[in-house]
């Protein structure tokens, strides 16, 4: 999951909690509030009731008189204003029966749906009446009892609910939009690092981050660009290393092929020499030794064969005495002669490859070379086309491709750890080139481009 959610969902998650804090501190401060409103209104009203209470005595002379029953008054606008919304007041005098007055409820709010109503209730019950008493004459005059309609106060809690929800959720989104493009804009920095990286495993060592506003992320930038430069400078030694190495094995390989050609030839040579001298000094009675000979001839030249094989895989001199493109023409013609599936293969040269430098027309032949028997050896190919083009724009290079029909999987030659697709991959990279393994028409194809102007590891190092 990427940071940027993650971090909204956990304030949304943080926002929920608060908003159900909240929503559960209306609650309670709305049945608190109903209560209050039970005792006051009961407050008021005696009182009220009380003045009512005293001045029909005065006015009656009402001393001597054993009741008073002030029912037209009390029942009045002036009692209704001291009774809050939704409580209901009943008020019995001496042993008559109570007579019950009731606010209005019109502004109160919507009806509640059932859900917050069995919510409410489970959470608080009903409502508790409050009784006062009158106390003129004596404490048995009358009583003032309070209560509170249950459906009312619901809906009077939920008024809340919903008014507190609304503005809660409208500041919770707003609150929710500022803080994801703040968090959006404090996250920019890890796109650039990540892209940078991306860069850095592409192998663009010489790219560097910039400096951010942010510590945490200018101390992972110089962590990055620092790793940048010790990659830099351990790509420019492997390939340094690397075309040491190619070098040496370009020396032992004609070392090896004079000391074959020298010392291995010679002695075959002879070997066949000393067979047909066996051959013709040999006398009729000795039938057997002119088999012999004739052996050892046959098995001569085909060691004389396998040892002309080796040798043109291993001189490299033929490079310098008929250059590349002759060169190649003369692998190809050894491979049509020498393949035993009977596959035919195909060279198509572009360009002028004539001033190729010394050391990257010997890596264009290996090459060459290698994808050749990779070719032939990991599929039963019918055509093998090697196509090698001499580029003429700014940065100069040889593209190099091989393609065949002989249905293998590229995805495999790809993952596989063999040492002819290693060499090339190493060669390649030693060069500064590119190699690209993908399935062709009918099999696969290899493309590779060797730059002409090769890598400089010093100023690799240097930049680095």
């Amino acid at each position: 999951m990427r940071l940027l959610i993650h971090l909204i969902l956990r304030l949304a998650a943080v926002v929920v909690f608060c908003l159900a804090c909240a929503v559960g501190w209306v609650l309670v401060d709305a049945h608190r509030s109903i209560e209050n409103d039970i005792a006051v209104s009961a407050d008021r009203v005696a009182h009220n009731l009380q003045n009512l209470y005293w001045r029909q005595l005065l006015w009656r002379d009402g001393v001597y008189r054993d009741a008073l029953l002030p029912l037209p008054d009390w029942e009045s606008i002036a009692t209704m204003k001291v009774i809050a919304p939704g409580i209901c007041i009943s008020f019995k005098l001496g042993a008559q029966d109570p007579h019950e007055i009731c606010s209005q409820v019109e502004g109160i709010g919507t009806t509640a749906p059932g859900w917050f109503v069995s919510l409410y209730g489970a959470l608080f019950g009903p409502h508790d009446s409050v009784t006062r008493p009158l106390t003129i004459r004596s404490r048995d005059a009358g009583t003032v009892v309070s209560r509170a309609e249950p459906a009312v106060a619901v809906r009077q809690a939920w008024r809340q609910v919903t008014v507190m929800v609304s503005v809660a959720a409208a500041m919770a989104l707003g609150i929710g939009l500022l803080a994801t493009l703040l968090i959006g804009h404090a996250l920019m920095p890890a796109r650039t690092i990540v892209r940078g990286l991306r860069r850095l495993e592409q192998g663009e060592h010489r790219h560097r981050l910039p400096a951010f506003g942010a510590t945490e992320f200018n101390h992972i930038a110089g962590a990055v660009n620092d790793l940048a430069g010790r990659l830099a400078s351990t790509t420019a030694e492997r390939l340094a290393l690397t075309k040491r190495l190619f070098q040496v094995q370009e020396e032992e390989r004609r070392a090896l092929a004079r000391d074959l050609h020298d010392e291995f030839g010679q002695c075959l040579t002879a070997t066949a020499a000393l067979a047909a001298s066996i051959e013709a000094g040999a006398t009729p009675e000795r039938p057997d030794l002119v088999d012999d000979a004739r052996a050892i001839a046959r098995i001569t030249a085909q060691m004389m064969a396998t040892l002309r094989g080796a040798l043109a895989r291993l001189r490299s001199q033929d490079l310098e005495e008929l250059g590349l493109q002759a060169s190649l023409v003369q692998l190809v013609a050894r491979w049509n002669s020498g393949t035993a599936n009977g596959a035919v293969f195909h060279l198509d040269v572009a360009g002028d490859l004539a001033d190729v430098p010394a050391e990257a027309a010997v890596n264009v032949y290996r090459i060459a070379q290698e994808c050749l028997t990779n070719a032939a050896r990991h599929g039963k190919p019918r055509h093998v086309h090697l196509r090698v083009a001499r580029t003429t724009d700014v940065d100069e290079a040889v593209a190099l491709s091989v393609e065949d029909d002989g249905g293998g999987d590229a995805a495999r030659i790809n993952a596989a750890s063999g040492h002819g697709i290693l060499g090339i991959r190493e060669r390649i990279a030693a060069l500064g080139g590119s190699l690209s393994i993908a399935a062709a028409a009918r099999g696969v194809r290899v493309a590779a481009i060797i730059p002409l102007i090769l890598p400089q590891p010093r100023a690799a190092a240097a930049v680095a």
